[in-house]
């Protein structure tokens, strides 16, 4: 199995959530930072500790991040070494595409798993580098989905 990096959280209070996670986990957390994608503005964090990370977004309304209906589980990432490859892959599979960050200049995408009532997040590996200096520094490599080989590897 290739191993997933992070799981997140859309939340309607960022600075809420952290506490929450702080106060029931003991995580620390890096400094949110606002961005924007598309017409949408949000604000992101990601825990220090990991992998696996936790990661919380809050989102504008009508946003794949929004949590105006309340904080929900949305997703598990895995680094991918060909995002449109594996897309295609997962929706080969039965697993649709919810929305994809690629047409943005984003190299991600989200597929919908239905049997697990949420996501799975591919995420292009050349942004491993940035993301681990951003969250991370000196983290380590992480694992990343072979989309050469097919995918992750047939569990034994």
């Amino acid at each position: 199995m290739t191993a997933f990096y992070h799981v997140y959280f859309a939340v309607p209070d960022l600075e809420r959530a952290m506490v929450d996670f702080e106060r029931s986990a003991g995580v620390g957390w890096g400094d949110p930072l606002s961005d924007r994608l598309g017409e949408w503005d949000f604000r992101i964090v990601f825990t220090t500790g990991g992998p696996p990370f936790i990661e919380l977004i809050e989102g504008s309304p009508g946003s794949p991040w929004d949590a105006s209906a309340g904080a929900r589980f949305d997703h598990i990432g895995f680094w991918s070494t060909d995002v449109r490859q594996g897309s295609r892959r997962l929706a080969g599979a039965g697993l649709p595409v919810e929305f994809s960050g690629c047409p943005h200049g984003r190299p991600f995408v989200y597929h919908r798993v239905d049997s697990i009532g949420a996501r799975v997040e591919l995420v292009d590996v050349a942004r491993q580098a940035p993301f681990l200096g951003r969250w991370r520094p000196g983290g380590e490599p992480m694992p990343a989905i072979d989309e050469a080989l097919g995918g992750p590897p047939e569990p034994e």
